[in-house]
């Protein structure tokens, strides 16, 4: 990290700066004078990144559409602009960077989390690919630098992988903080909470004529395109179970899920004397976003509690895998390693565009994911490298994207 004091603002470059998650970070960020905005990265919102520019006056901003950069006008005196995918590594690493918080979704963040990591950075990241398809390449990075904290000041908080890659999901962040002053080995079971998404009791005749319109109508949360339509398939509790299995180092088998309709438990942790611990809270990612930033200190939040007498009653069920077979498909994935995982979460980001555009039913969805997991995850070989899963996830998305595959 940089050798700012505790006194001075710590530097975040912010990675998907104008996604759904960016926009929340910067919430979170431009109320909180402990922090200073370095760095902002988007893909192709030129308008967008100018004017958040012009708001938190960054020393640098990067698009990495090189096309879309050209429409980039008027950033502040002082303020560069990066180009291509490049410049991700480039901010990801500067000297003035305390924390990364990646919102970004696809591939393209990999390598500079594992940049940031291994020039020393905290990484707060959002972005699933960073550990479903690299958790083999992440984890280990955390672990290092936990130990070689652990060795230099016992005790510091940063003495622990979490402490440097920390997870903004909700669900991860519930975990995160169950687990606050507890052992890992005196874990029992994960158990992540799923919301069960608009389609909980919809009979399955009735996903076959699921429109888009229908599955963006998330009953508690407020989220981008791509995570609503997961989590209406439960494909989104499925990259999770990856997740939860590489930052805990959870065998599959002792994380479950639970539906819980109202999203106000966002998980909980079952330890080794049957004792339960969760985390209750509004459905709200600013909440998340801001413990990770902090993390282990606590600061007032614009989250509103819960108010759990309004509430009324908080219900559970176990999770219908012949309704949403992505979940069970996701789990097999994880038990045939990181190829098929990266295969998975590749087939995934297709099959939601192509549900979106109306090129493939609600239905297909799993269809597609199982499809790729069976064709591009079962391949034999070490665990591969960053270069490796860029060409998966590419060969994945080619193999795809065409409607000429039918679910």
């Amino acid at each position: 990290m940089s050798s700012a004091s505790s006194t001075e603002p710590r530097g975040v470059a912010l990675l998907g700066s104008t996604g759904s998650i960016g926009r929340q970070a910067l919430d979170v960020l431009g109320a909180d004078a402990g922090f200073r905005v370095v760095a902002l990265a988007a893909g192709t919102s030129a308008a967008m990144i100018a004017e958040q520019a012009a708001r938190y006056r960054p020393a640098v901003v990067a698009l990495t559409d090189p096309v879309a950069a050209k429409a980039v006008a008027d950033l502040p005196d002082g303020t560069r602009l990066l180009i291509g995918e490049d410049a991700l590594v480039e901010l990801a690493t500067r000297d003035d960077v305390d924390i990364v918080v990646v919102g970004t979704g696809g591939v393209v963040s990999l390598r500079p989390v594992l940049a940031a990591l291994d020039a020393g950075k905290v990484v707060a990241t959002a972005n699933k690919e960073t550990l479903v398809a690299g958790g083999h390449l992440v984890m280990p990075r955390a672990r290092r630098l936990a130990d070689d904290r652990a060795r230099k000041a016992p005790g510091d908080a940063l003495a622990s992988p979490l402490g440097w890659i920390r997870p903004i999901d909700s669900e991860h962040s519930a975990i995160w903080q169950s687990l606050a002053g507890e052992s890992l080995a005196s874990v029992d079971r994960l158990l992540l909470t799923a919301s069960g998404g608009p389609f909980l009791d919809l009979p399955a005749v009735d996903f076959a004529s699921i429109t888009p319109e229908q599955a963006l109508r998330h009953p508690t949360w407020s989220m981008g395109a791509k995570i609503t339509i997961d989590s209406a398939t439960l494909a989104n509790k499925g990259l999770e179970v990856i997740e939860a299995h590489w930052l805990y180092d959870v065998a599959y088998e002792r994380i479950d899920v639970v539906i819980h309709p109202q999203s106000v438990v966002h998980s909980a942790v079952q330890f080794v004397d049957g004792s339960l611990k969760a985390q209750l809270g509004s459905p709200d990612m600013r909440l998340p976003i801001q413990y990770a930033l902090n993390w282990p200190d606590r600061r007032p939040s614009p989250a509103a509690a819960p108010d759990l007498a309004a509430i009324g009653r908080l219900d559970f069920r176990a999770p219908d895998t012949e309704r949403f077979p992505a979940l069970r498909i996701a789990r097999e994935a994880g038990a045939l390693g990181p190829r098929a995982t990266a295969a998975l979460i590749a087939a995934d980001d297709v099959a939601v565009e192509r549900f979106l555009a109306g090129s493939l039913a609600f239905s297909g969805i799993p269809r597609l994911l199982e499809a790729a997991v069976a064709q591009f995850g079962t391949q034999s070989g070490s665990d591969p490298s960053v270069d490796e899963l860029v060409a998966l996830d590419r060969e994945v998305r080619g193999a795809f994207a065409s409607s000429a595959w039918m679910a």
